[in-house]
């Protein structure tokens, strides 16, 4: 768990109407970006109903001196938190603090794909083996990491949009701009001498695409948890981690690489996953010339390929509404022939043990590298 503190380094610096986010060497990433952004803001907060905190990184474009927009999706917490605060209509402001620049295992927590109300400091200090240091910020009721270069403190009105992008993202494409939330800095705080944290995204890969497969095999025991057949996932640069997922899986009854599709479709952000794979558990699902080797050879297309409609990320420009869309789940798997298959099934070409043993050992007679 976190650990409380009176203060710390983020707070060495008070600083109140003379600060001004042009002061920070916020980024203008790509060209037809609307504006500069900020690209690595671990935003924080509260769950009107549970008191419970959470951590996301939602981008801020900055508009002015005191305003900057709060990119949040409509599937993420802090626009959960936002619509409950307007159902009950009071009060007419969401507190939010924003806290810039932390040691790398905190900044990643943010990014993490976490149960609701899932702290994602204590991830953070499971990740570092040592609890994250808090402090109360000054002017709303939350708490931001102590060691923290920049905090912004304030607040986002409710009902007050105002237009946001487009943004070069992750995808390699620009997203849409569209109309957010309004974050209005009332109060900062920083170190004496503090580092100004960002990030670029673009065309795969980038720095994100190391961050998202570090997510990819510490959840993939948590996934395992949930659907025990899975034996490894991938999800490829090119697929930007939610358009296309990898899955092999020791199959034993009909329909099970089926079963484990909807599973994947019905697991947190993976809700996201546009194209899934599923494929027998002799296959490296990391080797992706072996995965398209073994899956165009074991589908019928009509037979194997399925279509489903369902959520999808809020940067899909493809899909016909915004957030809603189709996902595709192929079964390039062994068909059984409680499946219907009543051919027979041929065997994998693999190299006689002998003399695969026999041709290494004269390879290396050879001095062949």
């Amino acid at each position: 768990l976190s650990k409380m503190a009176d203060r710390g380094p983020c707070q060495e610096t008070v600083r109140g109407a003379d600060f001004s986010l042009a002061e920070l060497p916020v980024l203008h990433c790509w060209p037809q970006d609307g504006g500069p952004f900020i690209t690595f803001p671990m935003v924080f907060t509260r769950n009107p109903e549970t008191g419970k905190r959470n951590c996301g990184m939602y981008r801020m474009q900055v508009y002015d001196a005191r305003t900057t927009g709060m990119h949040w999706q409509t599937q993420k917490q802090g626009a959960e938190h936002y619509r409950r605060i307007a159902r009950e209509g009071q009060p007419a402001r969401m507190p939010v603090a924003v806290a810039i620049g932390a040691d790398p295992a905190t900044l990643y927590s943010a990014i993490l794909p976490l149960p609701p109300d899932l702290d994602e400091m204590m991830i953070a200090g499971f990740l570092r083996n040592k609890p994250v240091e808090m402090v109360k910020c000054m002017t709303v009721d939350l708490e931001v990491p102590a060691q923290a270069e920049f905090v912004l403190e304030g607040y986002v009105e409710i009902g007050e949009t105002r237009r946001e992008g487009p943004f070069g993202d992750h995808t390699g494409f620009y997203s849409l701009d569209d109309d957010y939330p309004v974050f209005h800095v009332e109060h900062v705080t920083h170190r004496k001498d503090p580092i100004y944290a960002a990030t670029i995204v673009g065309p795969p890969p980038m720095e994100d695409y190391y961050m998202g497969k570090a997510v990819e095999r510490i959840f993939l025991p948590l996934m395992r948890m949930q659907i025990p057949e899975i034996r490894d996932i991938s999800m490829p640069a090119e697929g930007v981690f939610h358009n296309l997922m990898l899955i092999s899986i020791r199959k034993s009854y009909a329909g099970q690489a089926r079963k484990v599709m909807h599973a994947i479709w019905g697991l947190g952000q993976a809700m996201f996953t546009k194209v899934i794979v599923v494929v027998d558990e002799d296959v490296d699902v990391q080797n992706y010339s072996e995965v398209a080797w073994r899956a165009l050879n074991n589908i019928d297309p009509q037979r194997d390929i399925e279509f489903c409609l369902g959520p999808v990320d809020s940067l899909d420009h493809a899909s016909r509404l915004p957030d809603f869309g189709s996902k595709m789940g192929i079964d390039a798997t062994r068909k059984l022939p409680q499946e219907g298959f009543t051919r027979r099934w041929p065997d994998v070409i693999r190299m006689d043990p002998a003399v695969r043993s026999r041709v290494d050992e004269l390879w290396r007679k050879a001095g062949l590298p």
